[in-house]
């Protein structure tokens, strides 16, 4: 167990090193830094190049690898897809006074990556960077429903006595918020908390996020149907800017590609 854990602080060393580097760093600078044998300073970069931690230059020095750009870019397209949301939630929270937001699945779970607060102090809540079990949320019935998270197993957390029971009941309340276009749920992830969610999707029609509105149920129960219409236009507006968006970028030539 000692010897595993003193490879990976010095798999780490070296990954730092070469990470924090300002340049591509050598081989034997690595060597000399870390103070670590050559046969040793090998193995573990041969490793940690397996597995898309590092790369080698033209010149065979060390750099970060495709872990790090594909972490990098999931974030900014995260960011970029924020952004581009903004108006459309503080749309939604004028129209109905209440929390607007966006959520995109994560691993198993969803968390919210944009917020607009309600205009009412009871019922505000910072929903940004929060992950909830996906059956008792809104958002995450919209992304089970509409294939961008895998269903989860049984046994489901049961948040309330409302959580959907079992996988086989929320199989059927998927069905259901595939044919309206929008999920609902009713004091699932909290007593009296009511929450609506529409799908936004990408250029190819996958389902890449979901946008939200929750509240206290005495403030939503008797307008379920009109917001859940909204949220459907509005998610539907948004996912067209979005292919618009990706086909002026798709239509833009790489620099240098027309030399």
């Amino acid at each position: 167990m000692a010897n595993g854990s003193q490879s990976i602080d010095r798999a780490a060393l070296l990954l730092s090193l070469v990470v924090r580097a300002a340049e591509p760093i050598s081989f034997t600078e690595l060597v000399e830094q870390t103070g670590l044998a050559r046969s040793t300073v090998s193995r573990l970069l041969q490793a940690l190049e397996r597995n898309g931690m590092l790369e080698r230059n033209q010149d065979g020095h060390f750099l970060g690898g495709a872990l790090f750009t594909h972490y990098a870019n999931r974030f900014d397209r995260v960011e970029s897809l924020a952004t581009a949301a903004q108006p459309t939630l503080e749309r939604i929270a004028e129209e109905t006074g209440e929390s607007v937001t966006l959520g995109v699945p994560r691993g198993d779970a969803v968390v919210h990556v944009a917020q607009t607060d309600s205009s009412y102090i009871l019922g505000t809540t910072n929903w940004v960077g929060v992950n909830l079990p996906p059956h008792c949320s809104a958002l995450g019935k919209v992304l089970y429903a509409f294939d961008a998270l895998r269903l989860p197993k049984d046994p489901l957390e049961q948040r309330t006595g409302s959580t959907v029971r079992d996988l086989a009941a929320l199989k059927i309340e998927l069905t259901k918020v595939r044919k309206r276009g929008y999920s609902l749920t009713r004091s699932e992830l909290e007593e009296g908390l009511d929450a609506l969610a529409a799908p936004v999707s990408d250029s190819h029609g996958r389902v890449l996020a979901a946008i939200g509105v929750s509240g206290p149920a005495f403030r939503l129960e008797q307008s379920h149907r009109e917001i859940g219409a909204l949220l459907v236009a509005e998610a539907a507006l948004l996912s067209r800017i979005l292919a618009r968006r990706a086909r002026k970028e798709a239509a833009v030539p790489e620099p240098g590609a027309l030399n």
